[in-house]
């Protein structure tokens, strides 16, 4: 949407501040946004109001200094810091005469250009559609064909039906097509709780520096970018610790504020990795000043993605910019300071690591009553069963299980 071959488009940024979030720490992050996705943002607007404009988002004296500015100024994109509405979009673009897309949309773009997995394409398109679907009007919106064409208009329907129609049968496509990539995921994932590896996931926000840090300990060879979303598709390397074990290092689809819903439901498969990682390091850029926020917000998602046994260990990554570190955040029982552009602290993150992973498998005997068969099933899929028999009293397993799975039975274990 935004790279040219001549020239990068020029963009004026616009927020309107009703004094429920940060404004200027989100339009620094919108900034952000702009350049990692090819445009130049040339400057910045932000009007207080106490609600957006229904018709424009912003004023009509606003609107119009926008226009001047935007002629004055060679201003080819105007970027909106919330998600406009159809109408809103139109009444902009009319008034300014330059294109106008919001902070979903513009996120929606990065994403697209960055995707490079399967999976990623996949759950990207999906975002698209469903972000696009409700906005649908009569008023001529175009939509370029995924699949289809001669045939799919039927007799007496409008573009518009045509449009929603299309769009829900490829909807459907790519969910099917989805859960076929989450069928192998979880194969994998129980071959590997099966064989006792463990996992350690790297979360946080974008441009926290998770891809140098992976490339740091693993040599992945991951694109380190100073961008947003430099990383989308999840990476998987082998990681050595200091003991010579070693472990599988994951690196996950980094966070920003308001990630647009369509995003987190897309990507929810690929979060939830941290959800099956043994020990979660949640990263966060120490120059930041917003360095506590984002440990603190990485924290609660998680907690929201269901990772509550799993230890997190709070890392502060590019430690180095930061003269003074007595001023950083401590969030839990440790805190761990590191660059992973100079590898300052990395000896000790690899210490950490390793002190908090749990125990890897134990070999138990439990007998299961015959109500309790969903838990017989789970020992089955994520463990290894060596012996099992049926008696009167119910099902005698004997089998190698991972500390989390042993929780679950520790009421039926019999030795």
């Amino acid at each position: 949407m935004f790279e040219t071959e001549e020239k990068k488009q020029r963009a004026l940024l616009v927020s309107v501040d009703t004094g429920e979030d940060d404004a200027q720490a989100s339009m620094e992050e919108l900034y952000e946004l702009t350049r990692s996705a090819d445009a130049e943002p040339v400057a910045s607007m932000i009007q207080k109001r106490p609600a957006p404009d229904g018709a424009t988002c912003v004023g009509s004296g606003m609107l119009k200094e926008i226009a001047q500015f935007c002629k004055s100024h060679g201003i080819d994109l105007l970027i909106f810091d919330c998600e406009l509405s159809p109408t809103q979009i139109r009444n902009i673009e009319e008034d300014a005469g330059v294109r106008v897309v919001d902070r979903t949309i513009l996120i929606l773009d990065i994403f697209a250009a960055r995707a490079r997995s399967r999976e990623g394409k996949l759950q990207v398109e999906l975002a698209q559609l469903q972000y696009l679907l409700p906005r649908l009007t009569g008023k001529g919106t175009e939509l370029s064909r995924l699949g289809g064409g001669i045939g799919t208009r039927g007799p007496g329907e409008s573009k518009l039906e045509t449009d929603r129609r299309h769009i829900h049968r490829r909807i459907e496509s790519l969910k099917a097509q989805l859960t076929e990539v989450e069928k192998q995921r979880e194969l994998t994932k129980r071959q590997r709780r099966k064989s006792g590896i463990q996992m350690v996931a790297l979360v946080g926000y974008t441009n926290a520096g998770k891809s140098t840090l992976m490339n740091r300990l693993t040599e992945a060879g991951v694109l380190a970018e100073d961008k947003l979303f430099a990383t989308l598709d999840p990476t998987v390397r082998t990681l050595k610790l200091p003991s010579g074990a070693k472990v599988l290092l994951t690196d996950t689809v980094g966070l920003v504020r308001r990630l647009p819903h369509h995003l987190v439901q897309a990507f929810h498969s690929t979060l939830e990795q941290a959800v099956e990682a043994d020990v979660i390091l949640n990263i966060c850029d120490a120059s930041s000043p917003e360095a506590g926020l984002h440990l603190e917000v990485t924290r609660e998602l998680l907690q929201e993605l269901g990772c509550r046994e799993q230890p997190v260990l709070s890392v502060l990554n590019k430690c180095d910019r930061v003269p003074d570190l007595q001023g950083l955040p401590v969030i839990g029982s440790k805190t761990l300071r590191i660059s992973a552009l100079t590898g300052e602290g990395i000896d000790d993150l690899l210490a950490a690591v390793e002190e908090a992973l749990p125990e890897k498998m134990r070999r138990i005997t439990v007998l299961l009553p015959f109500s309790e068969g969903g838990l017989a099933a789970a020992v089955r899929r994520e463990g290894t069963v060596l012996e099992e028999a049926y008696t009167e009293d119910g099902l005698r397993m004997t089998a190698t299980v991972d500390t989390r799975l042993l929780v679950r039975l520790e009421a039926f274990i019999v030795s």
